[in-house]
């Protein structure tokens, strides 16, 4: 009986495993420890084996209304700082402000060894933000290269735990690739460095290894915050040949005011 289970379990990719984990395996919210399939909302746009609705409706998405290039607060139009200094990057597309609890998770996944979180942010990625972006025809999925100490320190890469997620609800041609940009340039950690600091301290950091000329290329990356590391890359992507570079996270941080 053992080696039955073990080889039906080995075998689970044949069939539609997740509808049955979820009748078999009735889990809580992560948030507010209720049952899943006991709180009931209409209101919600996305549906999560992580997450009641209610809680679901009450976290911090990112408003429709912004910078379709940056992601800052606008009118749904370009702002001014893109319009006068634009990015490398084309289009950017988060799925939450990072505001209480995603901030909370954020780090509870990075540093208190909540790796199944990779997993939950991936797919609010591709249950939110992925059908909107699906027709934008992008070749490739680029994770936020790490530096290999800074990768033996943490132990994993945030955001290819996340893009290996999103990667599984893929239904296209799109391809994940994790090695054809290595990152170069150790620098020391940009969250507390200001914004010039931030671009000097990420200038030259990453290189690409594959021919990726002509590619439409969406890299992907856990938060957005001055958006210094990721403009690095869409410009070294592009002068690598890429058409088309666009930024996929999972939560965007404002400015303060």
């Amino acid at each position: 009986m053992k080696q039955i289970v073990y080889n039906w379990l080995k075998n689970n990719h044949l069939f539609n495993f997740e509808h049955y984990k979820r009748i078999l395996f009735k889990q809580s919210c992560l948030l507010c420890a209720s049952r899943i399939d006991t709180v009931k909302n209409s209101n919600v746009l996305i549906n999560s084996d992580a997450a009641c609705k209610a809680c679901l409706k009450d976290l911090p998405w990112h408003p429709a209304g912004s910078c379709p290039q940056c992601g800052l607060t606008s009118n749904g139009q370009l702002c001014g700082s893109c319009i006068s200094a634009p990015p490398d990057f084309d289009i950017t597309h988060a799925v939450f402000l990072y505001q209480f609890p995603i901030d909370a998770m954020m780090q509870r996944y990075k540093y208190g060894n909540s790796l199944n979180l990779g997993d939950t942010f991936g797919k609010f990625l591709s249950e939110k933000a992925l059908p909107e972006r699906q027709s934008k025809n992008i070749d490739l999925i680029i994770p936020m290269p790490m530096h290999p100490q800074r990768l033996k320190e943490r132990g994993f890469n945030q955001a290819i735990e996340i893009a290996k997620a999103l990667n599984n609800s893929l239904t296209n041609s799109t391809i994940l690739d994790y090695k054809s940009v290595i990152r170069q340039k150790l620098a020391p950690p940009q969250a507390s460095l200001p914004l010039k600091q931030r671009v000097k301290n990420i200038k030259g950091a990453f290189e690409v290894k594959s021919d990726i000329a002509g590619k439409r290329i969406a890299i992907i990356d856990d938060v957005m915050t001055t958006g210094a590391s990721l403009n690095e890359l869409a410009k070294t992507l592009k002068k690598a040949g890429a058409e088309h570079v666009e930024c996929w996270v999972v939560a965007r941080t404002l400015p303060h005011k």
